[in-house]
């Protein structure tokens, strides 16, 4: 176990810009006074008050947007003494300016309901310059509040997680929608009273698309992807070798390993986020929390778990192998909307959300992929119990064989956990595309095995579902409703086979049948090619239509079931699987195991 010190040993310098690792702490002001870590971003802000002076900028959640939004409230309240070790320091004639600091987070909305949550806000950031409002509603109101504040001086109007009173709803859309008309109404004030207004910077986590909620607002700038400000918020690599120089040297001491090996795990697990496709920064709040433990951990995900947008993937059927490698174009970061259920629309909330970055822009293309180790995995493992139904510990020790069982050839063992995967597949749940959702669990088993995936690979005559390379083994999987035959039969003639001759590999083809009715795997071939081809003869297990419900077919669906996980338990038995595995395998109890010879 490594041990952190929360102070410098006696004699050791103390850096200017901090050396606490006060995660805790947002505002611009308290990391300052108490002496926490803060990455100098001030020549990113001088550039942008000196460029534009209307302008949106979405982030993902923990990536600094509220100590931005804290530092833009010091320097336009002219406390230049907070800012005497930053680059702006001498750059700029400091001034006051009144301003108005909105903060989504402290808007009590679910409470009071939204319209009466703004009322409050806003007449408490009047009773702070010692003004009573008489507006009503809450455009009234916001439009009094700007107008007396600008009598003497320009405003400066500083609103933070403008999206929250929307995101927090996407569970229930109509209030989601009702949100964002209440939202859209409050901030149509901002471009009436433009002329009012000196600086204005709104940050969020998503970007709705332009005829919802910023319909109003076209004299906003959009500077999510602006390439001057890719790397304003996110730790760049020297950043993190200056700003964090003493707990870098800590590291080294207690490991006594170099540096170099701490900044290539932390680049795998925290780095790879981008705007641009050409910087790339690290999450600052995984960064903040490393350093804290020295334990690599998935600290960013573990805020907030994707459940709205695993709910979505499960029901639209995306494959999710789409994620590894997504060529979008530029119309792409404006399709978002509430609602809207596509997979264009989907992915651009998985951009926004911080679960896709871009990686690279090729002309008009850009290429979108996760950002790191970190999101990557604990993305896929929450991904792989919401499409499988079971929790992680069964996740883990179903694919913990999988790797095993495919590197020796073991096909029909391979089979058992597949099916054990998808056995807990709720009766009842609405997919719009069965195989795909298939598909994309097995996808995702796979990559959790660590094992070597690719998907819907291009060859000359179509695409194939899977390719498993092994030391020893190239699997093309194909998976079909239905016949496992069929699936042979396509790989064969659509040779997806052919761009792995020559690698001194056997090529196994695996044709996948998937029963509709159970659920899950019905029957599979495999073939090794370049060998004679026998076609599997395995009786199926014959089960009327049971789509319609009845209870006697739902019964008959449960019996068809039983009959199907005792084979299963019957042949892990006959292969002397340990009985505790079979019962996690399988779900037969113990007693029901242990009867089987």
């Amino acid at each position: 176990m490594i041990e952190n010190n929360i102070s410098p040993s006696p004699g050791a310098s103390i850096p200017k810009w901090g050396y606490k690792l006060e995660i805790g702490k947002h505002t611009f002001k308290d990391r300052i006074l108490e002496n926490c870590i803060y990455v100098d971003k001030t020549q990113y802000i001088y550039e942008l008050i000196n460029r534009d002076s209307n302008c949106f900028m979405s982030r993902p959640r923990r990536f600094g947007k509220s100590l931005l939004i804290s530092t833009f409230k010091e320097l336009f309240s002219g406390s230049k003494e907070l800012f005497k070790n930053c680059w702006i320091y001498d750059k700029i004639e400091w001034q006051e300016y009144p301003i108005i600091h909105l903060d989504f987070i402290t808007v009590d909305y679910k409470t009071f309901g939204l319209e009466p949550a703004l009322l409050k806000s806003l007449d408490s950031l009047a009773k702070r310059f010692n003004i009573k409002l008489s507006g009503e509603s809450i455009k009234e109101k916001f439009d009094e509040l700007i107008t007396l504040l600008a009598k003497e001086k320009k405003v400066v109007v500083l609103i933070d997680e403008y999206d929250k009173p929307i995101i927090d709803f996407m569970d229930n859309i109509p209030q989601a929608i009702k949100n964002r008309d209440i939202l859209k109404n409050f901030y149509s004030v901002l471009k009436s009273q433009s002329g009012n207004i000196k600086f204005l910077f709104i940050t969020g986590v998503s970007k709705f698309s332009q005829v919802s909620i910023f319909s109003d607002l076209n004299h906003l700038k959009d500077i999510t992807i602006h390439p001057l400000y890719s790397r304003m918020l996110g730790y760049t690599q020297d950043e993190i070798e200056h700003c964090f120089s003493y707990y870098v040297e800590k590291w080294e001491n207690q490991t006594g390993q170099g540096r170099g090996i701490l900044f290539e795990k932390l680049k795998n697990h925290y780095n790879g986020y981008s705007w641009d496709g050409k910087h790339f920064v690290y999450n600052p709040f995984s960064i903040l929390s490393f350093f804290d433990t020295f334990l690599f951990k998935n600290y960013w995900f573990a805020t907030g778990t994707p459940t709205f947008l695993v709910n979505i993937l499960k029901k639209t059927g995306v494959l999710i192998d789409t994620y590894e490698r997504m060529c979008v174009g530029g119309t792409f970061f404006e399709k978002y909307d509430i609602g809207t259920m596509g997979i264009d629309n989907i992915s651009s909330l998985l951009f926004q959300t911080g679960y896709l970055t871009i990686k690279e822009i090729a002309g008009d293309d850009y290429i979108l992929s996760y950002p790191n180790r970190e999101v990557r995995n604990a993305f896929l493992q929450y991904l792989l119990e919401g499409f499988s139904n079971k929790p992680e510990y069964e996740t883990r020790e179903i694919t913990s064989g999988i790797r095993a069982a495919l590197s020796e050839n073991k096909i029909d063992d391979f089979i058992q956990r597949m099916k054990a995967l998808l056995s807990s597949i709720p009766y009842n749940i609405q997919i719009e595309n069965r195989e795909a959702y298939y598909h994309s669990l097995v996808f995702v088993a796979l990559k959790i095995s660590m094992l070597d995936v690719q998907a819907e690979i291009q060859t000359a005559k179509g695409r194939g579902d899977i390719v498993v390379s092994m030391e020893r083994f190239i699997y093309i999987i194909e998976f079909k409703m239905g016949s496992p035959q069929s699936a042979i039969d396509q790989i064969e003639e659509k040779q997806y086979y052919s761009p792995y001759i020559g690698q001194g590999k056997k090529i196994i083809l695996l044709g996948i049948g998937l029963d509709e009715a159970q659920r899950n795997i019905g029957d599979w071939e495999s073939w090794e090619w370049g060998t004679p081809r026998v076609k599997k003869e395995t009786p199926v297990l014959k089960e009327k239509d049971v789509s319609r419900g009845t209870s006697a077919q739902k019964d008959e669906l449960e019996a068809v079931r039983k009959e199907e996980k005792r084979q299963m338990a019957g042949l892990m038995r006959a292969k002397n699987y340990p009985v505790e595995e079979i019962i996690l395998l399988t779900g037969l109890s113990r007693e029901e195991v242990e009867g089987l010879r």
